[in-house]
């Protein structure tokens, strides 16, 4: 047989050995993990990871090409395709049959109704036309690879020239998406998003009160807010709703948001967010709060309501903006800018509140949300702050990356789950779910009080990079209430199941993945802050003040209830 012949078919009889690790993967991608998936999302995942897995048997066959070994011919060949591919399908077809009792042990997990199907005909037909368009595409990544390979054929030898063609093709895939296509498609998206915050926003004018952040008085230039930073602004409750659930008289809480167009420079814009404070008297309060957006700019209002809420409204609260883009694409592009702009927050804000007499200064608390979490934590100075630290924190949500999130629970008791881990006695780090409140550690709270609120069915929280080769801690122990018993790991496709998760970590009931409301923070706070005469029974009635399903801050029109004290 003529060369040219012999690799003819030598590529066509083959490629039925790629497919069948493209179709495990598949099979693969119908088991659960942390969010259920509706079909049209799992027909996309699962012909997405059987792309990634018809690839990787072609790469592992490219190397074998490359090192010139012998591969199997006729019958052999024949035969041995059919041995891998059969089993494959069989495989695919049983999880067919299975996916919706795996994706109903889910749902019912996170509050929701079970599903009658997942329509496998069309899961099955979608993810093979996303398997062929991914095709396509890798055929045209090859033939690319051909021609610059045969164009360093003619100056080195074959060998050489097939695996310094690899090394090209790869670095220039990588390097022209992640410093190329991709980060300028993020700044355009930032602009879009900047222009859209005006453009949709309906003409709300400025705050009448100059004790208001963005008041004709104010420092801050509400134009400039956008609309997370408005509904901020003018979101929370006043004194007389404060009022109205205490039976006792409150003061106005003080919210300060400095919008990214504010200035240029994460310096510039921590100023104006300090000397705002300053006009405002947010010093002489009795807590101040210095807490980090998310990626859209975005506060939670059960966040800040609640404790406005356990302190008669003698709080103020300030935050700086520093991106446009939803968390997940910050987290990935815009890291630098979340970490700078609160490093800068942080670094002005507790300047100014170390210079004041320790007696005549409000506690110093952090709190964030997902990203904000995130940039939160890394302002999180111990050198800067040892002599004199802040008194605690709150953090809901925290990101996988979090470096003081992980040494926590890195620091865990081996006998506490990963999801709800114990650090030392609970002098320093507490943790907090829907399921469990930071009391039941019961130890008394060292000089600062930090608290993680997390679900373990949120991915933002345990995605784990190294999920591509090995399982995740949390997936080798006994499943939280909200997470699926039937979760199963593979190499490669657990990666992207948990990857797709936090794309859909918000689309479920509030309560469960990355959707925290305020009555889990009330716990939390409460154990932050300590507030002062607070009881049991004033928890369990703020909690209802609230509702159970709140997520907007707790300022409803109830009258009549009060704490009683």
């Amino acid at each position: 047989m003529a060369e040219k012949d012999y690799h003819a078919f030598r590529e066509t009889h083959v490629s039925l050995l790629p497919l069948a690790v493209g179709l495990v993967f598949f099979a693969a991608s119908l088991t659960p993990s942390l969010i259920p998936r509706e079909w049209f999302v799992q027909g996309v995942l699962g012909g997405l990871v059987m792309a990634i897995g018809y690839m990787t048997g072609r790469f592992a066959l490219t190397l074998w090409r490359l090192a010139e070994l012998p591969l199997p011919r006729g019958r052999l060949a024949t035969t041995g395709d059919l041995l891998a591919l059969l089993p494959a399908i069989a495989i695919a077809v049983w999880n067919l049959f299975r996916a919706t009792d795996w994706q109903n042990s889910v749902r019912v997990r996170v509050a929701m109704e079970p599903t009658d199907g997942v329509h496998s005909l069309r899961v099955l037909l979608l993810a093979m036309l996303v398997f062929l368009l991914c095709f396509v595409l890798g055929r045209l990544v090859q033939r690319f690879y051909d021609l610059l390979r045969d164009r360093l054929d003619i100056v080195m030898r074959r060998r050489t020239a097939n695996l310094l063609g690899l090394v090209a093709i790869g670095a220039i895939l990588f390097i022209g998406t992640r410093e190329g296509i991709l980060p300028a498609a993020m700044d355009a998206a930032d602009d879009f998003y900047e222009t859209g915050q005006d453009l949709f926003d309906p003409e709300i004018s400025p705050p009448a009160d100059p004790r208001m952040a963005g008041s004709v008085a104010s420092l801050v230039d509400w134009g400039a807010m956008g609309r997370p930073g408005r509904d901020f602004i003018r979101g929370g409750p006043d004194e007389n709703m404060i009022s109205a659930f205490t039976g006792r008289t409150a003061k106005k809480p003080i919210r300060v948001y400095v919008g990214r167009a504010q200035a240029e420079t994460p310096e510039e814009r921590a100023e104006v967010a300090l000397a705002e404070l300053k006009r405002l008297g947010a010093f002489e309060r009795k807590i101040l709060i210095v807490a980090s957006p998310t990626g859209t700019g975005w506060l939670d209002p059960g966040a800040h309501g609640t404790i406005e809420y356990m302190h008669d409204g003698d709080i103020a609260t300030v935050a700086v903006q520093y991106s446009y883009l939803q968390s997940p694409l910050a987290l990935i592009f815009e890291t630098a800018s979340g970490l700078d702009q609160a490093s800068a927050t942080m670094h002005a804000v507790y300047s100014y509140w170390t210079s004041l007499p320790p007696d005549r200064r409000p506690a110093f608390y952090l709190a964030g949300i997902s990203l904000g979490a995130w940039s939160s934590m890394y302002s999180f100075d111990i050198f800067q702050m040892v002599n004199d630290p802040i008194n605690g924190a709150l953090w809901a949500g925290p990101p996988f990356p979090s470096d003081l999130w992980r040494r926590a629970v890195a620091a865990r008791k081996t006998d506490s789950p990963y999801v709800l881990p114990q650090v030392g006695e609970g002098e320093l780090f507490r943790f907090a779910s829907q399921f469990a409140d930071p009391h039941e550690h019961g130890a008394p709270w060292g000089r600062m009080r930090i608290v993680f609120l997390q679900y373990a069915s949120d991915p933002i929280v345990f995605f784990d990079p190294g999920a591509i080769w090995r399982r995740p801690v949390w997936m080798r122990e006994p499943p939280a209430p909200d997470v699926s018993p039937d979760l199963s790991f593979m190499p490669v496709v657990t990666q992207f199941q948990l990857a797709l998760d936090m794309a859909l970590s918000k689309e479920l009931p509030r309560g469960y993945g990355h959707n925290y409301v305020a009555r889990d923070y009330i716990d939390a706070w409460v154990e932050v802050t300590r507030p002062e005469g607070w009881t049991a029974a004033d928890t369990e009635q703020l909690k209802a003040w609230c509702g159970p399903q709140s997520g907007h801050g707790c300022h409803n029109e109830k009258t009549g209830l009060s704490l009683g004290r």
